[in-house]
C-alpha cells in the first residue's frame, strides 16, 4: 500500500464507517476503513479524514496493532493491514472459493480445456491458490488449495503486479528475494518491469516455465467494475501438452470464466 494523502472525508460520508453502537464494532468499522483503500495511514491522516478524535484514533490503533490486525510501516509512523488481518481474509476466501459457484466455473473451464484450472488471490509478494479442479490426464502437476507461488515468476503474479504503481512494484520486489527457480524465471527488475509493459498490453500473462521446470500456464484477472482486482483465473499444463500459441486459443474461454467469477462477486456484493 502506498502512504499519500487525500483530501479530507469524514467517514460519517464513507460506505464503510467505523461509528457504531460498540467499541467492538468501531473497530471493525476502522479495520475496514483502512483496508479498502491501497495506501498506508498515519494517525494524523485518520484523524483528518475521519469524524473520530484523536485520543480515540490512536487507542484504536494500539488495540489493533498489538492484536495483530494492523502493522506499522518501517518508518513507525504509517499503519496498514497486519498479518493476522491478511490470514482471516485469507482464510475467509480459501473457504469460500473451495464450494458453490466459483468451483462450478473452474469444472466447466476444465471441461472446455482439458487442463488444469485454478483461481488466485495476490497475498503479500505471493499469490495463493484459493481453488482448484485437476484434469485427469496422467502428466499433471499438483498445487493444491493453500498452496502458494512467487509473484515475480507467476502468471497470475503478474498480473496482480501489473496493477501496482511502479512505485508500489518497486517496493513490494525490493523486499522479496527474487529467486531464480528456472532458467527462465526473470529475477532482474527491468527485466520484469518490461514484461509488466507487456502483461498490461496484452491483458493476459504467461507463466513459461519460469517456476516449475515443464510447466506452462496463462492466467487473467477476474474483472472488477471498480478498484483493483485480487482474483485471478489460470490454466496449467506440462509444456509437452501447452505451447504459447495453443494457451492463446484457451484465452476466450478462460476470459468468459473470468466474467462469469467476476458477474458472481458483483452478485454476492448487491
Amino acid at each position: 500500500m502506498k502512504a499519500s494523502k487525500t483530501n479530507p472525508r469524514s467517514l460519517e460520508d464513507s460506505p464503510t464507517s467505523p461509528v457504531g453502537d460498540t467499541p467492538t464494532m468501531r473497530l471493525l468499522g476502522l479495520l475496514e476503513f483502512i483496508a479498502e483503500r491501497d495506501r498506508l495511514f498515519t494517525l494524523q491522516d485518520l484523524v483528518e479524514e475521519t469524524t473520530l478524535p484523536k485520543p480515540t484514533l490512536h487507542r484504536m490503533l494500539q488495540q489493533l496493532e498489538s492484536s495483530g490486525m494492523l502493522q506499522r510501516d518501517t518508518n513507525g509512523r504509517h499503519y496498514g493491514t497486519g498479518s493476522r488481518l491478511r490470514r482471516l481474509a485469507e482464510n475467509v476466501l480459501l473457504n469460500d472459493s473451495h464450494h458453490g459457484a466459483r468451483h462450478a466455473v473452474l469444472r466447466t473451464l476444465l471441461e472446455e480445456v482439458g487442463e488444469n484450472c485454478n483461481i488466485t488471490a495476490l497475498s503479500g509478494d505471493e499469490v495463493l491458490y484459493l481453488d482448484r479442479v485437476e484434469t485427469a490426464a496422467p502428466l499433471r502437476f499438483y498445487l493444491q488449495p493453500g498452496s502458494r507461488v512467487p509473484a515475480h515468476c507467476s502468471a497470475s503474479g503478474k498480473l496482480f503486479l501489473a496493477q501496482l504503481s511502479a512505485a508500489q512494484r518497486m517496493r513490494l520486489l525490493g523486499h522479496t528475494p527474487l529467486t531464480r527457480y528456472t532458467n527462465n524465471t526473470l529475477v532482474e527488475l527491468n527485466q520484469i518491469e518490461a514484461e509488466i509493459d507487456r502483461v498490461r498490453a496484452n491483458g493476459y500473462a504467461f507463466d513459461n516455465e519460469e517456476f516449475l521446470p515443464g510447466l506452462f500456464c496463462i492466467a487473467v484477472l477476474v474483472p472488477r467494475a471498480e478498484g483493483k482486482s485480487n482474483m485471478g483465473v489460470a490454466i496449467q499444463a506440462p509444456i509437452m501438452r501447452m505451447t504459447p500459441d495453443k494457451a492463446l486459443l484457451c484465452l476466450p474461454a478462460l476470459q468468459r470464466a473470468a466474467q462469469i467469477l467476476a458477474n458472481i462477486e458483483a452478485n454476492e456484493s448487491n
